[in-house]
């Protein structure tokens, strides 16, 4: 369902109506301590209770990993779940009446908000007449495959819902619309009965099949899929798309996965429902299922809301549909692996065996091995690009090499290709050592011409060099302050540590919105003095912050509560952002000094852009010719020289408080 933009009165109704202590204390033991609560915090492990709510601020803090927010950020956070997803559940649990910045799709919103209630319900039903028909005699086929073929024991099919579809053309059309009178159209809704082309009336969507519910990450059946017990195709049928089930964004199996993926800290995915299901049942349960399409970019995002270290293992099969499969996978989520934002890796079982058929004849514990050996997926994608190849035919060298060039030309990580570079120059030399450099130019040229070509003298660079020290000794007979030649050519010797440095300019941001969002005398200041010196932040969550605090102007009185409801919606951003919003015992030490800390961060700021315009105005200098240009030459030495002289003073300003305030 596409939730309209909700208007700020009802999230505001929510926050009131939704008591932080009513909800935290659903799943946490909470202990009064003074005004607050206090219980050990659900997001990570510890042993003494570091975990506060306070009911008059209806805020939640943990001093320990630094979780905070409101009653809908707590939800957000411990199910992995939306913000729509949180606020539509509580506004029909404290029964709220939805309102939308869009008057008109108020009436439309109320009418999909039941209606998904109404799916929720009769597929709910539907999966447990599926159950019941398993264990009546005509489910008996499907029972004797559930535990002969697949081998499943009782409690994985209680755990999983597994039912029988029985063979009738409107066998469940009758039980749900004349037994238990829904209303057609909803049973249709639900993509469960199909109209007739003539004739009028129904027929079942489901005959004769063995049947496995589908359900969302709060365990609420939305779909199913169905397996053929005969040599009827499709072998597997599939829920059509619904208002509640769409193939593309769902995983099965994640409901039951997302514990097990959050503390092993890495997703398997596997093609076939029962391959999920044979994993769990072994004692694997950080498997999710992709419903036998191609995984796409949504259900990567999906899955990757529950692991720390973003670790995905796509175990396809080994077939050539496996592999096609592997491929296009790999092409929906190849950006988000080259940027790092996910670990991938690719396990194919030996033997062709899919996760099922291994597990019949190997123990969880081999499976976990080629698990922990699974290759990264650059390593299987070139294993599988000169597989069956002869790189001592010229044609399959030249294809190979193309192809390899193409893989490499993607990587953005200059570390990380130089490696795979050399790995793949290693593959092409045949064993050959004295060949690789050969084949690593070769390589190079051709990912990046210029990576390549060897660095040479540039034409008349001596003469060059002498015109610069003739220009330096003109400088110096004016009284003005020698410039770098030779050993002493200006660098960014200020910033030579970047890494310190970005370091630090993270804290100083971080510390100046701190104090803005904290302290409403310094906002008029702070804003002032940003202007004053054309400053902006310059990493990108606090531009993002930054951005949305000059939208708020007009919620000045209550802004960090009208900042963290426009961040709900934008779970990812706020992960970055949201320690600002809160102020423990040292955060509150920090800001006491509050003229100090702002020139100090201030002067971090200005340093980032100082630092820039040095390096370009020393590039240009290094770059003009002075016997040529000797005006031009002179001038962006002044420059540079200018800049470098602010710097320092900057530096002196950064000493002066920075390093007791940071």
């Amino acid at each position: 369902m596409q939730i309209p933009r909700l208007h700020p009165d009802t999230i505001e109704e929510i926050k009131q109506r939704a008591d932080i202590v009513d909800v935290v204390s659903e799943h946490v033991l909470l202990r009064k301590r003074g005004k607050d609560f206090v219980g050990l915090c659900p997001f990570h492990d510890e042993k003494s209770p570091s975990f506060t709510v306070s009911q008059t601020k209806q805020m939640y803090y943990c001093f320990g990993c630094q979780a905070g927010g409101n009653a809908i950020k707590f939800l957000m956070d411990l199910g992995k779940r939306s913000f729509a997803e949180v606020v539509l559940d509580l506004a029909r649990r404290y029964q709220v009446s939805v309102q939308t910045l869009e008057p008109e799709q108020r009436q439309e919103l109320q009418r999909q908000l039941s209606l998904r209630e109404q799916l929720y319900e009769v597929l709910a039903s539907t999966a447990q007449f599926y159950q019941h028909a398993l264990r009546q005699s005509q489910g008996q086929k499907a029972s004797h495959y559930l535990r002969s073929n697949r081998r499943l024991k009782e409690e994985t099919i209680q755990q999983f819902g597994l039912g029988y579809a029985p063979t009738g053309w409107e066998t469940l059309y009758r039980y749900l619309v004349e037994d238990r009178h829904y209303p057609v159209q909803l049973v249709e809704k639900a993509g469960l009965i199909k109209s007739r082309k003539e004739g009028g009336g129904y027929y079942d969507v489901f005959r004769d099949r063995l049947m496995i519910p589908i359900r969302d990450v709060q365990g609420r059946v939305i779909g199913f899929g169905g397996r053929t017990l005969t040599d009827e195709q499709p072998k597997y049928l599939n829920s059509p798309e619904t208002e509640l089930f769409s193939k593309g964004k769902t995983l099965f199996a994640l409901d039951l996965a997302k514990t097990g993926i959050s503390q092993l800290d890495r997703a398997i995915v596997v093609e076939g429902y029962f391959d999920a299901i044979a994993l769990h049942a072994a004692g694997i349960t950080n498997a999710v299922a992709s419903l036998g399409t191609a995984l796409s970019l949504e259900q990567v995002r999906l899955v990757l809301r529950y692991t720390e270290s973003k670790q995905l293992i796509l175990n396809f099969d080994a077939d050539k549909a496996g592999t096609n499969a592997a491929e296009r996978a790999i092409g929906e989520i190849a950006d988000l692996a080259y940027k790092g934002e996910v670990q991938l890796k690719i396990l194919n079982l030996p033997n062709g065996k899919d996760a099922d058929e291994y597990l019949h004849t190997h123990t969880p514990e081999d499976y976990g091995e080629l698990l922990a050996n699974a290759p990264l997926w650059l390593d299987w994608q070139i294993q599988q690009i000169i597989k069956d190849r002869d790189l001592r035919q010229a044609t399959d060298f030249q294809q190979v090499t193309q192809q390899l060039v193409k893989l490499l030309k993607n990587i953005t990580n200059s570390d990380t290709r130089n490696y795979y570079v050399s790995y793949c120059a290693e593959i092409l030399s045949l064993g050959d050592s004295r060949l690789i450099p050969l084949r690593v130019e070769n390589l190079l040229t051709q990912i990046a011409p210029t990576a390549a070509i060897s660095i040479k003298p540039l034409p008349g660079r001596r003469e060059w060099n002498g015109g610069r020290r003739s220009q330096s000794r003109q400088f110096a007979q004016r009284g003005e302050p020698p410039h770098a030649t030779g050993s002493s050519i200006p660098t960014s010797d200020g910033f030579a540590n970047a890494k310190g440095d970005r370091g630090l300019l993270d804290l100083a941001e971080a510390l100046l919105l701190r104090i803005y969002l904290h302290c409403p005398e310094q906002r008029q200041v702070i804003m002032a003095t940003l202007d004053e010196r054309d400053l902006e932040f310059s990493l990108s969550h606090h531009r993002y912050l930054w951005r949305q605090i000059l939208e708020s102007t007009g919620e000045q009185v209550d802004l960090i509560s009208s900042l963290q409801d426009r961040y709900l919606e934008l779970s990812e951003e706020i992960d970055f952002v949201s320690h600002l919003f809160h102020l423990n015992e040292k955060s509150k030490k920090e800001i006491l000094r509050t003229p100090q800390v702002i020139q100090a961060a201030i002067a971090c700021m200005e340093r980032v852009l100082r630092e820039k315009r040095y390096r370009h105005f020393l590039e240009l200098w290094q770059e003009t010719d002075p016997d040529v240009e000797p005006e031009r030459w002179q001038s962006y030495y002044q420059a540079f020289y200018a800049e470098k002289l602010r710097l320092q003073e900057l530096d002196r300003q950064r000493q002066f408080s920075i390093i007791d305030l940071l």
